[in-house]
């Protein structure tokens, strides 16, 4: 299992969004586009040399391990959210790939990102 993240670690400020739902008139729910649900300061580690992470990079896609803090509000955090990251002011979109682990280290919630995929 990877050790936690340390305190400098937490060097990006990562937004989270989920897609808003609305009523289409008819009495139907259906989603509409992402919405911004809170900004919180993130441990960001680069995917590791697994299979699937070099055939992501083949694709054009980009694998990052997230860790935050957790809170009432990062537990919230599910895999049809998305992440957008700063990057030396660009903002790039990562679609959550899997559900959020806040079991498996105490006091933070992990998952993984990856850009270039529909969320």
């Amino acid at each position: 299992m990877a050790k936690p993240p340390s305190e400098p670690e937490f060097d990006r400020k990562v937004r989270f969004q989920a897609r808003s739902i609305s009523d289409d008139g008819y009495g139907n729910q259906i989603s509409g586009p992402f919405e911004d649900k809170f900004t919180v300061w993130a441990a960001l580690r680069p995917g590791g040399l697994s299979e699937a992470v070099a055939a992501a990079r083949l694709e054009g896609t980009q694998v990052l391990h997230v860790y935050v803090r957790s809170s009432t509000q990062t537990r919230q955090i599910t895999s049809e959210w998305q992440a957008v990251i700063n990057d030396h002011g660009v903002a790039r979109t990562y679609a959550i790939t899997a559900q959020p682990d806040g079991i498996t280290m105490p006091g933070f919630v992990y998952f993984q990102v990856k850009s270039g995929v529909a969320a």
